[in-house]
Parts: C-alpha cells; sequence; structure tokens
C-alpha cells in the first residue's frame, strides 16, 4: 500500500550506526519539517524508490512524489528545516559545488566504517 505523503520523508539505512548518527544531526536541524524512517521499515510503502538506491544514497521524498537522492536530498532536507538554506543554494547555484558535494557523498558512503571513526 502506498501511504500519501504530507510531511516530507527521507529513507535511509537503519542498519547502518553511520546512518543513523548523521539522521540525528539532521533531526535536530530540521525539526518536524522532515520525517526520517530506515528504508528497511518504510521502503515498501515508497514504490518510486528501490531498495537498491535507498542503499546506495538516502532519498527525500516530498509531497506530490518529487525524489532527491544523496547530497541534494540532504540539502534539500536541511533548507526545508528553515535554518540551513546556503548548501542547497550552492548546489544549485554554484556550477562545481553539486557535483563536488555527490562526489564527496558517495565516497562517505562507500567508506562509511572508515568515516564513522571521525
Amino acid at each position: 500500500m502506498t501511504e500519501e505523503i504530507k510531511t516530507p520523508i527521507m529513507l535511509y539505512d537503519g542498519d547502518c550506526a553511520f546512518c543513523r548518527g548523521w539522521v540525528e544531526k539532521w533531526r535536530g536541524a530540521t525539526g518536524g519539517a522532515v520525517r526520517y524512517e530506515p528504508y528497511q521499515l518504510a521502503g515498501r510503502d515508497y514504490p518510486q524508490v528501490t531498495a537498491a538506491q535507498c542503499a546506495e544514497a538516502v532519498q527525500l521524498i516530498l509531497p506530490g512524489g518529487a525524489v532527491f537522492s544523496g547530497a541534494y536530498a540532504v540539502f534539500k532536507a536541511l533548507a526545508l528545516g528553515g535554518k540551513r538554506s546556503w548548501p542547497l543554494w550552492f548546489y544549485e547555484k554554484a556550477p562545481l559545488f553539486g557535483p563536488a558535494a555527490e562526489w564527496f557523498y558517495r565516497l562517505v558512503a562507500r567508506h562509511r566504517t572508515f568515516f564513522s571513526k571521525f
């Protein structure tokens, strides 16, 4: 059954301690503007994203169905919280910032265990 989205929802890897730690930081920055759910529990309710996509990167699903992934999803969620919109502005306006942010996101996602030590 597909759930109607009223509040943006961020799907993340609930089995990953590194991911859970970052979600707690983002939750503090976004307040109630974004819901956070492990894709392992909620992913089947959102057919617009696959488990493989969720395992690779966070997925932000907005009311209306738009989906954002990776660094873009993080910056969009922080902007929805109303306090940290500058990363999204740079992502969308500065030509090299978006690709660099996605490259770094993928690097960290592939090496979560290593980066969790910092």
